[in-house]
This record gives structure tokens, sequence and C-alpha cells, in this order.
């Protein structure tokens, strides 16, 4: 059975937002990502395996290893899905910041 994850659930996990951030800036292997946790390596290539199953990762065969890079086009697809939802917030946000500052004021 192929199960498809959700990119949500995906990222809903602490350790696999952490492997992104690691593998933001450069590509990193198995080996050097699962390092940077305390966490047996078989787990964090579970992890591996369900970021790249949703295309948050890409793999790129260098000789005998693999390298695991971000899918920016992924995560702009990400991004730009949870835009609106930032936006209307921050403008909730700012109404409610000009309530309190209007009522702290005596107005």
């Amino acid at each position: 059975m192929n199960l498809r994850r959700d990119v949500f659930q995906a990222i809903a996990d602490p350790t696999r937002r952490a492997i992104l951030l690691l593998v933001a800036t450069q590509s990193m292997t198995a080996g050097a990502i699962a390092a940077n946790f305390d966490t047996a390596r078989p787990t964090i290539s579970k992890h591996l395996h369900i970021l790249t199953e949703c295309e948050l990762l890409e793999q790129e065969q260098n000789g005998r290893e693999i390298h695991y890079h971000i899918n920016a086009k992924k995560m702009k697809e990400v991004a730009d899905f949870i835009e609106p939802f930032r936006t209307m917030w921050d403008d909730r946000f700012n109404k409610l910041e000009a309530i309190m500052k209007k009522h702290k004021s005596g107005k």
C-alpha cells in the first residue's frame, strides 16, 4: 500500500521541521542529518522518507551517498497557501493593537 501523506501532516512533527531547517541552506546525507539528533538513525530515515514522499525534500545520488535538499517549489506552494491566513491574522492583530492603544489613551 502506497500511502501519500499530507504536507501539513508532515510539517506538524517538530523533528521533521528541524530536518527542514537543517537542509534549508545545504544538502546533507542521512547520516549528517541524523548526527544532529538524539534519535535512532532508522527513526530519522523514516522522517526523511515522509518528507521525501511529500515532496518537501528531494534526493540526489552523489556516488554512493544520497544527499537530501529542500524542494523550493513545494515549499513555495506551502508558503503561498499559508500567506492569506498570515495576512488575515496580521490585520486582526493590527486592529486589536489600535483598539488597545485607543483604550489605553482614554479616548
